[in-house]
């Protein structure tokens, strides 16, 4: 815990203190305040004040401190205040405690919790604090605040189990906790790996924050919803992020991810669509996720628009996966004249001759025998195709369709000798024999 958060209680503990102290009497504490959001995954700072049970106060008799005692405690108050922490201890040390009246014991404990925790001391904080609900000089909402302040001192220690039982003590006496109290609740539990606990306080921190909750609240929610696998309860709380925080890029990229995770692809693509337009998406695997979710919903021109440009402008590496992507998005929007200047890069840096024979069927699809055959050497030269006899068929069609049966048939004889390609192959050699004895009775 660092300096600064360890000073934080002990100035919220000051704050029940100064300005109530003279050398006279004490003056009722301030009404404590509700506590901050914190993070999901983080203890709270100590220290805050509980969350405002609206109540009446009860009026308390005894609530005068003896002259001398008074002036004790504002001289502890000044060294605390100073960071004279031993000197604020040995002010406090000189009272005899066994005969301050419950009131000014309840004070004095206050301000021994105050030093302890601001030297980082936070059990000694604690056993002060619990002194002071003891005493029974504080009244109801004082009691209460001393409660709330103990579970946050076992929460700076990740003392998260101990912590939750003293929120549930706290939880029992307090009137209408209010969101932040459900929140730091559920934070402990998270921390516990305890998320089906965890899920009942974290919605009803949400639920009590006037439609306005923190931003780390909704994470916290959300967290709980995806380790649950509940990804249709996460996609309001992610579109509640979005609209908090519309800058942060990963709230656009979880609220695609949830929503292919569900199978509803064209949700999916709107949210890094935005991110796109906006800007957002910077990194390669972000453009390349865009590209395939525009694919899967066939809007393939765009797609390949879209990994063009961001190849082209150096966003995204050329690479063999990348190319292959670009050359799939424009041979499914049928522009194959734009296909095959990726398609023989990525060919190009493969480890395996299947790109080529990829290409060499977009040759074939437009009827470009003589760069189908080009092509499909390199691919059989290539080697380590996954279906070799298929290759060689089309080695066969192509040299068929130059009139050239004679070389054509060796590659059908080839392809026979496989067996997803055995069945056409003999049809070719078939039809081959055929018009060869045709020919032959012609002549």
């Amino acid at each position: 815990m660092s300096d600064q958060t360890s000073k934080a209680l002990a100035r919220v503990l000051l704050a029940l203190l100064v300005g109530a102290l003279s050398e006279r009497a004490f003056a009722q504490a301030p009404a404590p305040q509700p506590a901050p959001a914190q993070q999901p995954a983080a203890a709270p700072p100590p220290g805050e004040q509980a969350p405002a049970t609206p109540g009446k106060e009860q009026p308390r008799s005894g609530a005068a401190v003896d002259p001398a005692t008074g002036k004790r405690l504002n001289e502890a108050v000044e060294h605390l205040n100073a960071q004279r922490y031993g000197e604020a201890r040995a002010a406090l040390s000189n009272l005899s405690l066994d005969r301050l009246s419950p009131y000014e014991l309840s004070r004095t404990q206050q301000l021994f919790a105050a030093v302890a925790q601001a030297e980082g001391k936070y059990g000694a904080a604690r056993d002060h604090l619990g002194k002071a609900i003891a005493s029974g000089g504080l009244n109801d909402q004082e009691t209460s605040t001393a409660r709330f302040q103990i579970a946050q001192l076992f929460m700076a220690e990740d003392k998260w189990r101990e912590g939750v039982n003293a929120l549930k003590e706290w939880f029992a006496t307090a009137e209408n906790p209010n969101s932040a109290a459900y929140h730091l609740l559920a934070v402990a539990y998270y921390q516990l790996g305890d998320f089906a606990s965890a899920l009942e306080p974290a919605q009803k921190a949400i639920d009590l924050s006037g439609g306005k909750p923190q931003e780390s609240w909704l994470q916290l929610l959300l967290a709980l919803r995806l380790e649950r696998e509940e990804y249709k309860l996460a996609v309001p709380i992610l579109k509640q992020l979005v609209e908090a925080a519309p800058t942060k890029k990963n709230y656009w990229i979880q609220l695609s991810a949830v929503n292919a995770q569900i199978g509803s692809y064209p949700d999916a693509a709107v949210p890094l669509q935005l991110a796109y337009h906006a800007g957002l998406l910077t990194e390669e695997a972000d453009f390349e996720r865009l590209a395939q979710i525009l694919l899967q919903i066939t809007v393939p021109y765009r797609a390949a628009q879209i990994l063009s440009q961001a190849i082209e402008q150096g966003k995204v590496k050329g690479d063999v996966k990348r190319y292959e992507l670009l050359a799939n998005c424009w041979l499914a929007a049928r522009e194959y004249e734009k296909a095959m200047a990726p398609l023989r890069r990525a060919a190009e840096v493969s480890g395996d001759g299947d790109l080529y024979q990829r290409l060499a069927e977009v040759h074939i699809q437009r009827e470009e025998w003589p760069k189908a055959v080009e092509t499909l050497r390199l691919a059989l030269n290539k080697g380590k195709l996954k279906h070799p006899g298929n290759a060689q068929l089309l080695m066969g069609l192509s040299l068929y369709n130059q009139k050239k049966m004679t070389d054509a048939r060796p590659w059908f004889e080839r392809a026979q000798g496989h067996a997803e390609s055995r069945s056409q192959a003999e049809g070719w050699l078939r039809h081959i024999d055929n018009e060869l004895e045709s020919e032959s009775q012609e002549s």
